[in-house]
């Protein structure tokens, strides 16, 4: 009896050791969404990776832009000067919106940037409201023209050049709903 209440007591003592060693290690993804390089790096310190992203998101937006026939069109749903004409790889004519924003994701761990990130193109519609393609949305899939409808266009609901949001998975993530509630 005495050898097993010893026993819980030293597990118990060595509890928040091994919870902190496995959160000592926690990986987080950083987000935020940007109009501007500049405004990246104002809230990154990070010139190198957001121009990358900026430049990658450009070059995503050509392919994942929502298509339209006629200027018009396009400008029904994205504003007044908001459009351009663009042409794809086998120079096919079509309009599509102007890209005002980029995503930049990356990966933290221990509060520091891990190699790599991920950027995506932001689109605002002439409400005001973002929106980003969805994941998968490629282009050349369902022919030349798409349209608004054909293009899988996903809203967003962040605040653009503001400090970046920090997720954390694994005992962070629990914890921080737990207390949501009461």
């Amino acid at each position: 009896m005495k050898r097993s209440r010893t026993a819980a007591l030293l597990l118990m003592g060595t509890a928040p050791i091994l919870l902190t060693a496995c959160n000592s290690d926690r990986e987080a993804s950083r987000q935020g969404l940007y109009t501007s390089v500049e405004a990246c790096v104002a809230a990154t310190n990070d010139s190198a990776t957001c121009k990358q992203a900026f430049a990658k998101a450009q070059q995503d937006a050509a392919a994942t832009a929502p298509r339209y026939t006629s200027r018009a069109e396009c400008e029904a749903k994205y504003g007044a000067q908001q459009c351009v004409e663009r042409n794809d790889n086998a120079q096919h004519s079509f309009f599509g919106p102007m890209m005002t924003g980029f995503f930049l994701s990356q990966m933290m761990r221990n509060g520091a940037a891990m190699n790599g990130f991920n950027s995506a193109p932001a689109f605002r519609d002439n409400r005001g409201d973002w929106q980003r393609p969805a994941t998968g949305a490629g282009a050349g899939t369902g022919g030349v023209y798409r349209g608004g409808a054909g293009t899988a266009m996903v809203p967003v609901s962040a605040t653009p050049d503001r400090a970046v949001t920090v997720s954390r998975g694994g005992f962070g993530e629990s914890s921080g709903s737990r207390g949501a509630g009461s």
